[in-house]
C-alpha cells in the first residue's frame, strides 16, 4: 500500500480528524482542519508539513466539529479559499447547531466563512490529480468522499472506517433515512476502483472489500436492532465529550446525561432508562471498551 507522493497523510488522534494535505506547485490543499481544542496543534503540523509552501485551500468532507473545527485558524493563518459541501452551506450561514450537531452534542467550533462550494458529481483538482465529488450521506447526510480514479485512492471522511463507519444517528432530527443512506453509500463505494482508502480517523488502509463486509455486517445489526445503534450513538458522544475534558466527576454524571440534548433524547426514545441508571450502564460499557475508566470519584478519558 502507498500513496503518491503528493498525497500526505496526517493521522490524527480520535477527536480530532485525519488531515489530508495534496501537494502541488500551485499551491497545497488540506482536507478537513481538525477539532477546536486541537488547532495549536494542527497549526503547527501544517506549518511542519507545508514547510515555507503555499496552503491554496482547505476543502471539507463535512461540517462536524472534529473536521470543521480548524477552519477559523486556518483562514485566519493562511487565508485560503474554503470550500465546503453543497448541502452545509445553509447550516453554516445561519449557523445551525442542531444540524450541526454542536451544542446539543456538547461539542464547539469557531465560526468559520466558506467560499464556494461542491455537489455530487464535480471533480476537484487537488495534488496534480482529478478527484470526483461522490454523495456519502449516513453519517451525515451533505458529507461527501472524494476519489482518485487515476490515483485509485479514496478519501472517505467518515462514510467508511478500516472497521466501520462514523456514527449515524438513529431517527434523530428527523431523520429517520439514515440508515438506508449509510447503506446506499456503502454500496457506492463497492463499485470504486480503489486501492487505499484514506479514512476520516485511523490510518490509511488497503482491501476496502474486507473493509466493506466489516462495514457491512455492523450496519445489518443496527438494522436488525434499532436499540444497539442507540447505545452505541450514546456510548460515542460521551466518549468524543469526555475526550475532549480528560476528565469528569463521577457524581456529575447523571446530571449530565439528563442535560446534554442529544443523550437526553437517545434515551427518551430508546433507552428508558433513569440518568442514575443510564450513567452507570455507559461507565460499565466504556471501562469494558477501554475508553475510559474511573478512579477516586472520577471518570477519566484513555483515548480508545
Amino acid at each position: 500500500m502507498k500513496l503518491p507522493e503528493s498525497i500526505q497523510v496526517i493521522e490524527r488522534g480520535w477527536l480530532s480528524s485525519n488531515n489530508v494535505v495534496l501537494h502541488a506547485r500551485t499551491g497545497a490543499v488540506v482536507v478537513d482542519s481538525g477539532y477546536g481544542a486541537h488547532v495549536p496543534q494542527t497549526l503547527a503540523l501544517l506549518e511542519r508539513v507545508l514547510a515555507g509552501k503555499k496552503l491554496a485551500r482547505l476543502v471539507n468532507t463535512h461540517c462536524h466539529s472534529d473536521h470543521m473545527g480548524g477552519n477559523a485558524a486556518i483562514q485566519a493563518k493562511y487565508g485560503c479559499r474554503t470550500s465546503i459541501p453543497e448541502g452545509e452551506a445553509p447550516l453554516i450561514d445561519r449557523w445551525d447547531e442542531q444540524a450541526l450537531i454542536l451544542a446539543i452534542a456538547d461539542q464547539r467550533a469557531e465560526r468559520f466563512r466558506y467560499d464556494d462550494t461542491f455537489r455530487d458529481g464535480d471533480t476537484l483538482r487537488m495534488g496534480g490529480y482529478d478527484w470526483r465529488v461522490i454523495a456519502a450521506p449516513g453519517h451525515d447526510t451533505h458529507a461527501v468522499m472524494f476519489h482518485s480514479p487515476e490515483a485509485r485512492v479514496l478519501i472517505s471522511g467518515d462514510a467508511f472506517w478500516e472497521n466501520g463507519f462514523g456514527v449515524v444517528f438513529p431517527q434523530l432530527f428527523g431523520r429517520d433515512t439514515a440508515l438506508a443512506e449509510t447503506r446506499a453509500t456503502l454500496e457506492a463505494i463497492g463499485r470504486l476502483d480503489v486501492d487505499v482508502v484514506i479514512p476520516g480517523h485511523g490510518r490509511p488502509f488497503g482491501d476496502a472489500g474486507a473493509a466493506l463486509e466489516r462495514a457491512f455486517y455492523r450496519l445489518e445489526g443496527y438494522e436488525e436492532d434499532i436499540t444497539r445503534l442507540a447505545r452505541h450513538c450514546a456510548k460515542v458522544m460521551l466518549s468524543f465529550a469526555l475526550l475532549e475534558k480528560r476528565s469528569m466527576p463521577l457524581a456529575e454524571l447523571p446530571a449530565y446525561v439528563a442535560r446534554v440534548p442529544i443523550l437526553a433524547e437517545l434515551n427518551s426514545r430508546y433507552l428508558r432508562m433513569t440518568p442514575a441508571a443510564m450513567a452507570e450502564w455507559l461507565l460499565n460499557d466504556l471501562e469494558r471498551a477501554g475508553a475510559a475508566h474511573r478512579n477516586d470519584g472520577t471518570l477519566y478519558a484513555t483515548g480508545n
